[in-house]
């Protein structure tokens, strides 16, 4: 039997993604997005709505960060989400985490969370169904700590999810399959 919920948005695990720009003034802003999804292997899709201050500055300073939250980070990860940028300039100074200024584009990496995409700016997607940021990602990095060799490794990453049903992160750690793999058990039955 099933039960209907009240709920619509409905789909678990979503990422919990933290968006940093530089202000006008130059601090930082970081925002707590968990609507979020790659478009191609090189471009990403922020569902965000142009009355949040990130993407003002994304519009105005033409790039942004996209990093992966981390466990150890999960109370700052979250207050960037109930902080607005339109009401506090230094939500970073406040959260006490920092930050190095990208090389390859005009947006700042937060030192903390261990995997961070710079993106280029491409456009703002506005319709019916709900807005967007689409940006070209320029360059991964990852801290070395989350590493074997040159590969990401999942159970050091300490990666966490957000749960829209009770509002709650999760730690995403256990493997549980091989993909582009497993499902091959059925191809020839």
């Amino acid at each position: 039997m099933r039960k209907n919920l009240k709920t619509k948005d409905a789909i678990f695990p979503m990422p919990v993604l933290m968006i940093a720009t530089f202000n006008e003034d130059n601090s930082v802003n970081v925002m707590n997005a968990a609507w979020g999804m790659m478009l191609s292997r090189d471009h990403i899709m922020l569902n965000l709505t142009e009355t949040h201050k990130t993407v003002q500055n994304i519009k105005e300073r033409k790039a942004f960060t996209v990093s992966l939250a981390d466990s150890k980070h999960v109370v700052e990860a979250d207050y960037f989400g109930v902080v607005s940028g339109n009401n506090i300039n230094d939500k970073l100074k406040r959260s006490g985490l920092t930050y190095t200024k990208s090389e390859n584009i005009d947006a700042p990496i937060i030192n903390e969370f261990p995997i961070c995409m710079e993106c280029e700016f491409i456009e703002y997607q506005n319709d019916t169904y709900g807005g967007g940021v689409v940006g070209k990602i320029i360059n991964v990095s990852a801290l070395e700590e989350v590493l074997d060799g040159d590969s990401v490794d999942i159970n050091s990453l300490n990666a966490i999810c957000y749960d829209p049903f009770n509002h709650s992160y999760y730690e995403v750690t256990k493997k549980v399959g091989n993909a582009f793999n497993d499902g091959l058990k059925l191809k020839d039955k």
